[in-house]
């Protein structure tokens, strides 16, 4: 998947259940849209959306499951539950959180990244990263790639944004890993799209900006009261 991607296009088609689209139907069509616009490559949550978004389109797939746990802030394919779901979905690529937080149930990422690797090598790995050290683990470990992903959203990076300061801590995690670094996360305009790559990011990620509408509205509309 990393080389059909590369500088090219990641649509990243998700609605939670209180989101208006929520829809393993409406993500496929999504994903459509996506592809006849240009898009090389797709993100999607749930076994339910991608198995959906495979049957819609022919793009390699990035999947995820997001799901809480009660002893544990990681919720993006946090445990071997979420990655046997995704090794049944079909996907290209399981993206996983990589931060160095606990993880539920007291598993580590070593032992997710050796379950992977042992049911299904081809499948990729990214890891979704905030921080340079998370970066730096994730190559330790074997990861295909990395992705700033969490930047900003977790507690030691609570209020940062990918784009601050010309995107430095893209420009960061260039400089420390050697595997391919995917740039997500408050990518909003097609210019900041264009800079990621620029920069040197593998390819981007856009989510927000193209699916979820309410998000979008939001931003004009907030634009609209500021006059």
């Amino acid at each position: 998947m990393l080389k059909t991607i590369k500088k090219g296009l990641v649509a990243s088609c998700q609605a939670l259940p209180d989101e208006p689209l929520h829809s393993s139907f409406i993500m496929a069509k999504m994903a459509l849209a996506a592809k006849l616009g240009g898009a090389v490559g797709i993100r999607a949550n749930s076994k339910e959306d991608i198995i959906a978004i495979k049957q819609e389109v022919e793009l390699p797939v990035v999947g995820i499951v997001k799901r809480d746990y009660p002893d544990s802030a990681v919720f993006i394919t946090a445990t071997k539950q979420e990655v046997d779901e995704l090794l049944e979905s079909g996907c290209e690529m399981i993206a996983l959180d990589a931060t160095l937080r606990t993880r539920p149930n007291g598993e580590t990422l070593e032992e997710l990244v050796d379950h992977i690797r042992a049911k299904k090598p081809e499948v990729e790995l990214m890891a979704d990263i905030s921080t340079i050290e998370d970066a730096v683990n994730a190559e330790k470990l074997g990861f295909d790639c990395v992705s700033t992903t969490l930047y900003g959203y977790t507690n030691e990076t609570k209020g940062c944004k990918l784009y601050d300061n010309e995107f430095m801590f893209l420009k960061s995690i260039l400089q420390t890993v050697s595997i391919p670094v995917i740039a997500e996360g408050n990518v909003i305009t097609p210019e900041m799209a264009k800079q990621v790559l620029d920069i040197g990011a593998h390819s981007v990620v856009v989510g927000g900006a193209i699916s979820r509408p309410q998000q979008i509205t939001a931003r004009f509309t907030a634009m609209i009261r500021d006059n």
